[in-house]
């Protein structure tokens, strides 16, 4: 695997500690700048806003850019929005500052993808995708607990600190190990062919999939710091250990689910939904007790994880000639999900109806996405004999 590709994942991981260290560092952000938790929340959100428009935007806009160039582009703006952002004391610019980041961060994961994959063999494509994603999962595991406990003990303008130094150091990286030029005339993704692909209903319903189920794990995530010191009543030191642990737990998902969504990717996603419904289940009814959600945590990222896979290997089968753009707005269904969750989190804390009824909240969400699986599993069904003979190979399983 070319050094390059791992470079690429080094500034996921960067980027993606961004994204999800904000979950173990809402009280004290909250109490710097004199906000609420649920108005702290939101920052997670506007993270999600401009990622959801940054996706399908810079993949069509960049699409005949310098690779290199707009990497590097892309890393130096999401490094001065975090020097931005850990500079200001203003609420309002904070919030600016992370639609900027995550703006540029979604158009990073659109040029990154398809610069990894032209640095590969067509048969070790996957892995080089894996390695990618894979920046995030570890950002899960390390980048997470590690700004939360950064935040802790030096403040959480340290954690922003950290993170445009890690985009920095991966900017080296990229001038270091990515070729310049532009991409080859006929490897480049064709508008009309992308647009027409877009043209599918299963896509649509696999979008839907997409967001409901990252909104119900989302709208307990985001509130996992003071959930478990009010409701579990941990104390804060122990926030960033369970917070690992949910990281291993995502690890071990993703790794199971990327093994199982191709052969069997309705399966796959069944058994991931299903078990998020039950472990939100869980948490709502037995918050209180340590041993109980901290288990319930745990399994939360290995079930929520194990169905990324599915979804992205399901988009990729129904857009398999022109996934450019396909494959970006579903990266902005993730995003979706990443907004709505946070934000029905909030509305619900906010009524008092306390940190337990977020799991209600995920049950109710993840079991609209299971109705929507079941739907997907049947229209193939239903369509078969207008489709293409290729698609009876992504019949469900």
């Amino acid at each position: 695997m070319p050094l390059a590709v791992y470079i690429i994942g080094l500034a996921i991981f960067a980027q993606g500690t961004s994204e999800l260290m904000l979950a173990g560092l809402l009280p004290e952000m909250a109490t710097d700048l004199q906000v609420s938790i649920p108005q702290a929340g939101l920052l997670i959100s506007a993270f999600a806003v401009g990622m959801l428009v940054g996706a399908p935007v810079l993949a069509v806009v960049t699409l005949r850019w310098p690779r290199r160039t707009t990497l590097l582009v892309f890393l130096a703006i999401f490094a001065l929005a975090h020097v931005a952002g850990a500079l200001t004391p203003n609420y309002g610019v904070l919030l600016a500052t992370r639609i900027v980041g995550a703006f540029v961060y979604a158009g990073f994961w659109a040029v990154a993808a398809v610069a990894a994959v032209g640095l590969v063999p067509s048969g070790s494509r996957a892995k080089a995708m894996s390695v990618v994603t894979g920046g995030l999962t570890i950002a899960t595991i390390i980048g997470l607990p590690a700004g939360t406990l950064i935040g802790q003990h030096l403040g959480w303008r340290a954690a922003f600190w950290t993170v445009a130094l890690m985009s920095s150091l991966a900017m080296i990286g990229v001038v270091r190990t990515i070729p310049a030029g532009r991409p080859e005339p006929d490897s480049t993704p064709r508008l009309g062919a992308e647009f027409r692909a877009m043209a599918n209903p299963r896509l649509w319903l696999s979008y839907a999939t997409t967001a409901l189920v990252t909104a119900a794990i989302l709208v307990v995530f985001s509130y996992l710091a003071p959930l478990l010191t009010d409701a579990t009543d941990l104390p804060p030191g122990a926030i960033p250990g369970v917070l690992a642990l949910y990281g291993v737990g995502s690890l071990i998902g993703i790794t199971l689910g990327g093994r199982t969504a191709d052969a069997t990717p309705f399966r796959t996603l069944l058994v991931g939904i299903t078990g998020v419904v039950a472990m939100s289940a869980v948490l709502a009814l037995r918050a209180g007790e340590p041993v109980v959600a901290i288990a319930a945590i745990f399994l939360l990222g290995g079930f929520g994880f194990a169905v990324n896979p599915a979804l992205n290997a399901r988009v990729f089968s129904l857009a398999e000639k022109a996934p450019t753009l396909a494959t970006a707005v579903n990266f902005s269904a993730f995003n979706v999900g990443i907004t709505v969750g946070p934000w029905l989190g909030g509305r619900a804390i906010d009524a008092g109806a306390g940190y337990p009824s977020l799991g209600w909240i995920a049950v109710g969400l993840g079991i609209v996405a299971l109705g929507t699986v079941v739907l997907a599993a049947l229209l193939p069904l239903r369509s078969l004999r207008a489709e293409p003979r290729v698609q009876a190979t992504h019949l469900p399983n």
